[in-house]
């Protein structure tokens, strides 16, 4: 039996406290530092936001981002054939997880048309049977537009609409691409992009690698899609701002909805930090598992209306790389997600 430590003394007291003050003092500097606190010229998640919110309007309650969409639940199925990749249980052959998940589009306008802009995002939560969770935002789009979170930031001023004309002023707009050439990728492709009238025929892809870490701790830098089953989008109907709901509504009165997660693993030399840089089409790709959602919620009183989709909730199995939007995305969803409920508990929100 372990005899008993004698009692500290006045002096070793007084060290151990010291000790821990400084722990926490060291650590509140750092927090503080990360939020801008002491550094009020440097970019913050707030700063973030701040821009978000200016951009989309005065909408107390919702996201600052992706606000208008609907809620979703249902079930992940694993094939199996990522449990080499990665450790985490939800790939195990046959594992079922449930799913909430959100569909939505961009934008801060909880009232924007659907046709308003070009781009779907799928947001999911997967909850483990340990409990451990995985949360993923996707966007239907092959790239993001820019590098950094500072150039992310640039971009929100540069195209904040005029209030002389409620659009962007194109001059500043055109300044920003012209300065930042990694946007080419994307603008190449939102030239050609339309609205879809479904989000149940969309492929929706993380655009940021991860690492998928499997068994023996040996990490596979990853990328990973949702590709529909469905491919039957018909144009939505005329006059109807909100025909994605509706359409999601009809077909699940149909049936149930399916996609297929598929795991992309990057090729030696593949840049994993930069989500402006699609990996070649000839990628290995793994069919993870099937997703099938059930049902939909209304956002406003659905289970996913508190969910944050941070995309650093991660299971063991799966890890963040370096790449420097997801430490911002990040911290911007957390600010976004304390000022919304923050204004629903005061009773300002507008639903």
């Amino acid at each position: 039996m372990t005899p008993p430590r004698p009692p500290l003394t006045g002096r070793q007291r007084t060290l151990r406290i010291a000790l821990i003050s400084s722990v926490v003092v060291v650590s509140a500097a750092a927090f503080g530092y990360v939020g801008g606190w002491l550094a009020p010229s440097r970019l913050s998640p707030g700063r973030i936001v701040d821009t978000l919110e200016h951009n989309g309007g005065d909408h107390p309650g919702f996201r600052r981002n992706h606000a208008k969409g609907v809620c979703v639940a249902g079930v992940f199925e694993a094939s199996g054939d990522a449990a080499t990749l990665s450790r985490a249980g939800l790939f195990a052959h046959g594992v079922q997880t449930p799913v909430l998940g959100r569909l939505a589009i961009p934008g801060g306008n909880p009232y924007a048309a659907d046709s308003s802009v070009p781009i779907r995002s799928f947001a999911l939560r997967f909850t483990e049977a340990n409990g451990q969770q995985w949360r993923t935002g996707m966007n239907a789009m092959p790239v993001f537009p820019v590098t950094t979170p500072k150039a992310f930031y640039d971009l929100q001023v540069a195209t904040a609409p005029d209030p002389a004309t409620g659009k962007p002023d194109p001059a500043k707009a055109g300044a920003f691409f012209g300065a930042h050439p990694e946007t080419h990728a994307f603008l190449g492709w939102i030239k050609t992009a339309k609205p879809s009238a479904s989000y149940v025929t969309e492929s929706y892809n993380s655009l940021n690698a991860f690492y998928f870490v499997d068994a023996n701790g040996k990490r596979h830098a990853v990328r990973w899609s949702l590709v529909p089953d469905a491919s039957d989008a018909a144009p939505g109907p005329a006059g109807d701002a909100d025909y994605l709901a509706t359409d999601l509504n009809r077909r699940l009165a149909a049936g149930p909805l399916r996609w297929h997660l598929r795991v992309t693993l990057a090729a030696p030399g593949d840049v994993v930090d930069d989500a402006t840089v699609a990996w070649p089409a000839d990628r290995q790709q793994v069919d993870a598992g099937t997703l099938t959602i059930l049902a939909t919620q209304p956002q406003e009183s659905g289970p996913c209306r508190d969910v944050n989709y941070d995309p650093l909730v991660l299971p063991d199995g799966i890890m963040g790389s370096n790449d420097p939007l997801l430490a911002a995305r990040s911290a911007a969803y957390a600010d976004s997600y304390r000022r919304r409920t923050t204004e629903e508990a005061r009773g300002e929100s507008a639903r």
